[in-house]
């Protein structure tokens, strides 16, 4: 017998950070094309685009719950309210948390995320960014990890209709580790009118970092059989995960239904992991002033 214990913040922070990103450049082009719908003068446009701020609120639901994209036996959704805000400066902050159907104590952990990130390039198609989470946990949830760093880069192609993202976030706390995401993306824009869009964004992540696995076996001597346990700090190709979600835009508000697919990697002490995937839902506003 084995048990497998995946820490959930390896996996959560960086999905968290990279939501934002993508959030954050998903509405600073809407911004722009909203402006520009607008027929504003060429000094006006530029005044806007370069003086904004915004908020988003999220609200993401995912009917299963797999860490690292392994099962854990134990069937329950989780929802993840979300705030960011964003400005022209590149200045970017949010609170987090996560609520989970079948855990005790529910809800899990409230983030606070600060960073600042910019777009470059002759047509500001490549971005860097960083920043930093501090996370709080509810009562009798014990965790090593209390906080982040993380540093990402990204680029589009000219269209910006495809493009990726490398993401390498050190946690630290009681104890310390290691993790590094790539991304890439396409997007397939099916509708588009003057305030809507419907646009499905296919997205390949892989995951690669350090986990604690935590193995169990079971020894008899004489008559009595003793339970032995051997922990391994294990580096390597945790998992790669596909997600196909169709997003639409109304006005001011987003929505998204998703598909999800995990393919996790054997580590040392793992075999026969099962593929695994899950259905996501999510409602969002977002709230611009000058």
């Amino acid at each position: 017998m084995k048990k497998i214990f995946f820490l959930l913040i390896l996996i959560y922070s960086v999905q968290l950070f990279s939501q934002d990103i993508i959030e954050e450049e998903n509405e600073t082009d809407f911004i722009i094309g909203k402006l520009l719908e607008e027929e504003e003068t060429l000094d006006e446009f530029i005044k806007a685009i370069t003086n904004f701020q915004f908020l988003y609120f999220s609200v993401d639901y995912n009917n299963k719950t797999y860490f690292s994209g392994r099962d854990i036996d134990l069937d329950q959704f989780n929802i993840a309210p979300q705030v960011s805000y964003m400005n022209s400066n590149g200045f970017f902050a949010g609170i987090s948390g996560i609520y989970y159907s079948e855990f005790v104590p529910k809800f899990d952990y409230v983030a606070l995320n600060i960073g600042f990130g910019r777009n470059f390039g002759k047509q500001k198609n490549f971005r860097w960014s960083s920043s930093y989470t501090r996370y709080f946990y509810s009562p009798g949830v014990d965790n090593p990890f209390k906080n982040t760093f993380t540093a990402s880069f990204g680029l589009k192609n000219k269209k910006k209709n495809f493009g990726g993202q490398v993401s390498g976030t050190y946690l630290f706390g009681d104890e310390d580790s290691f993790q590094f995401i790539t991304s890439s993306f396409a997007s397939i824009n099916l509708y588009t009118s003057e305030n809507n869009s419907l646009k499905l964004r296919p997205q390949v992540n892989i995951l690669v970092g350090k986990q604690i696995v935590e193995l169990s076996r079971n020894i008899t001597i004489g008559n009595q059989t003793i339970t032995q346990y051997i922990q391994n700090d294990e580096i390597g190709l945790i998992n790669t995960q596909l997600n196909i979600p169709l997003q639409l835009n109304i006005k001011n508000y987003d929505f998204e239904l998703g598909y999800t697919i995990n393919l996790p990697s054997e580590l040392a002490g793992e075999s026969n992991l099962n593929i695994t995937s899950f259905v996501n839902f999510s409602i969002a506003y977002f709230l611009d002033w000058d």
